[in-house]
């Protein structure tokens, strides 16, 4: 994507099926053409439909072994956590990777409580053995503490979709990541 993106995600959860399916295909498009993987959240059916990279499931999504199993292990399976317990069951249960937090304040993540922190971040990332990705108020700022903390990347959504110049804070993101 523009900006050196190597991935996205598809995270609509209130439209119906087919305005979803619509709007995957054409970011499969999109994302296939800057080389980026396209991750759509929850719906492994769509993501099989539309020839998707993976899946990423919520806590309330059916396990990553189901996902595996319905995708004939064609998805990368992530799974969102917000605990170290959740973490371990998550990669118990298959997961390839994970996403962890909030580990800062962010307006998108208020409904999973307080921040975890960096602490709780380097715990999750020490104990289990997939690949784990801090998620909740990350800023380019912020993307050194949370790879000490042994996090492989990060997931953002307001830091990009939010900036004056997206392209130009995405670059910063990877600058910070490398």
């Amino acid at each position: 994507m523009k900006g050196g993106t190597k991935a996205v995600q598809l995270r609509e959860k209130d439209v119906p099926l087919r305005q979803l399916l619509a709007m995957a295909y054409a970011m499969r498009t999109l994302t296939a053409g800057y080389g980026a993987a396209l991750f759509i959240n929850d719906r492994v059916d769509v993501a099989v439909a539309v020839g998707a990279d993976g899946v990423q499931l919520g806590r309330n999504s059916v396990p990553p072994s189901a996902a595996k199993t319905a995708s004939g292990g064609r998805l990368l399976v992530g799974a969102s956590t917000h605990s170290l317990a959740e973490a371990v069951q998550a990669e118990k249960d298959g997961a390839d990777f994970l996403t962890f937090g909030p580990v800062y304040q962010t307006p998108s993540k208020l409904q999973y409580g307080p921040p975890v922190g960096t602490g709780a971040l380097r715990d999750v990332c020490a104990t289990v053995a997939v690949p784990v990705f801090a998620i909740g108020g990350i800023t380019p700022e912020r993307t050194a503490e949370v790879k000490s903390a042994g996090a492989r990347g990060v997931a953002v959504i307001s830091a990009i979709l939010g900036a004056k110049e997206r392209e130009k804070t995405t670059e910063r993101f990877l600058r910070y990541l490398q």
